[in-house]
């Protein structure tokens, strides 16, 4: 039977900006763990979830706050609201260090990690083809890729100069007080920084929220705010700013990437809107019960311990990696679960080529895997290192000694070939 010809063209159907999107890679796109491998590369937590775990079959031998998921009821659709989950997440964000007030379940939205929040702001507030959102580079790459997704238009505004890479607060009041201003809706801005590790003041975003004329929504991404001191998250100043977000993870520091449970904290109008705009069940039964467990206090104290543990290795990390021969200057802050450095080239300055052969040979050859970032604004020659285990950050300090031994004998490659090299690799969103 001779086919017919369909009058179906995709590239006239889809939307001209989903047609072009060049598909964006993550961590898990290049290297998985496949029990050999050290995964320095992702920002995840190598300690473990944050949850008791029953290893017991005997029910009377489980204690409050166990993880448990109730597979007989997964015929059952989900709780669309999560007021218990909601509330445990204010109960560990009401310190009262920014304000007296409480924040409630009122004032949450909880989504498939971080980036449905990130997503839904953008169709919450940003009309497409016409509006902007600023962003502050280097940061994170979800902000641009799902601006791109949804039509919406880009304003770049980079940080101030390593190592402080505090954000310009006077470029970007003058940006909101410009013409273009009233097409810029949504500020997103990462504390600690994605690949900083620096925390913002908190009196650079109050200049930011004081803006006297702009009418825009400001977002504080706050995925890492367990690894830096205490009292510095501003989840809860939501309840004295009518356009302050604050989105926040059980990724990093609960070390539960694998149940993709993220949150925004803000204000009741603007987390209606969200929950307006969601699945109605966009939190699934298992995700919602562990999430809850690593919210109890034996959670919590599991928590603290791992985090005790990913901060002592961060600080033998700065002190030991400065010892390696090849090794440059930290390059952010050390308010996260990773570090940004520099590679240098065997003169002694920083180099994007030789960072790149490092990150290569590291996770081909050795079974390191780290991330490349020397393309960021204001990150030459830089890699960005999780920080793993104790036995993890032994093998990979060996190993990045014999690695920049032989990369500092070799000649590094040049031109248009590497200049691609360092792009693909610099385009892994993590």
């Amino acid at each position: 039977m001779a086919a017919k010809k369909s009058p179906f063209n995709l590239q006239a159907c889809a939307r001209p900006n989903i047609f072009a999107l060049e598909p964006y890679r993550c961590a898990r796109d290049d290297y998985k763990d496949d029990g050999t491998n050290i995964l320095l590369d992702a920002n995840e937590n190598a300690f473990g979830p944050a949850i008791p775990l029953r290893w017991s079959s005997h029910s009377d031998e489980a204690e409050e706050g166990d993880a448990y998921v109730d597979l007989f009821g997964l015929h059952r659709y989900p709780d669309p609201h999560q007021h218990p989950l909601k509330q445990l997440l204010c109960n560990l964000r009401n310190t009262h260090v920014h304000t007296l007030k409480n924040i409630t379940p009122e004032n949450l939205f909880v989504g498939v990690g971080s980036d449905e929040a990130i997503d839904a702001l953008l169709r919450c507030f940003c009309v497409p083809g016409k509006d902007k959102i600023l962003v502050c580079p280097p940061t994170y790459g979800m902000y641009s890729v799902s601006a791109q997704v949804n039509d919406v238009g880009l304003v770049k505004v980079p940080l101030l100069p390593a190592p402080e890479f505090a954000i310009d607060v006077p470029a970007i009041i003058s940006t909101l007080s410009s013409p273009e201003a009233s097409n810029v809706k949504i500020i997103y801005v990462c504390s600690p920084g994605n690949p900083t590790g620096s925390l913002i003041k908190k009196e650079d975003l109050q200049q930011v929220l004081e803006h006297p004329t702009w009418n825009g929504v400001v977002v504080l991404d706050e995925a890492y705010i367990d690894f830096a001191p205490e009292g510095s998250s501003l989840a809860e100043w939501v309840a004295e700013w009518p356009n302050l977000v604050v989105l926040q993870t059980l990724s990093k520091a609960f070390g539960l990437a694998g149940i993709r449970l993220g949150a925004a904290f803000t204000s009741p109008p603007i987390a209606s809107l969200l929950n307006n705009l969601k699945a109605p069940y966009n939190i699934s039964n298992p995700t919602s019960q562990i999430a809850t467990s690593a919210l109890m206090p034996r959670g919590l104290q599991i928590m603290e311990a791992n985090k005790a543990s990913i901060i002592e290795q961060r600080n033998r990390l700065l002190e030991e990696l400065p010892k390696v021969e090849g090794i440059g200057r930290f390059r952010g802050g050390t308010c996260s679960n990773f570090l940004l450095v520099e590679i240098v080239d065997s003169q002694g300055n920083p180099n994007n080529a030789t960072a790149l052969k490092v990150y290569e040979t590291l996770a081909h050859n050795r079974g390191v895997v780290v991330r490349f970032r020397g393309k960021e604004h204001g990150c030459l020659g830089c890699v960005r290192i999780t920080v793993g285990t104790k036995n993890e950050v032994t093998r990979f300090l060996n190993e990045i000694k014999e690695v920049l031994k032989q990369a500092h004998s070799e000649e590094i490659p040049s031109g248009s070939e590497e200049e691609k090299k360092e792009n693909e690799a610099n385009a892994v969103i993590s």
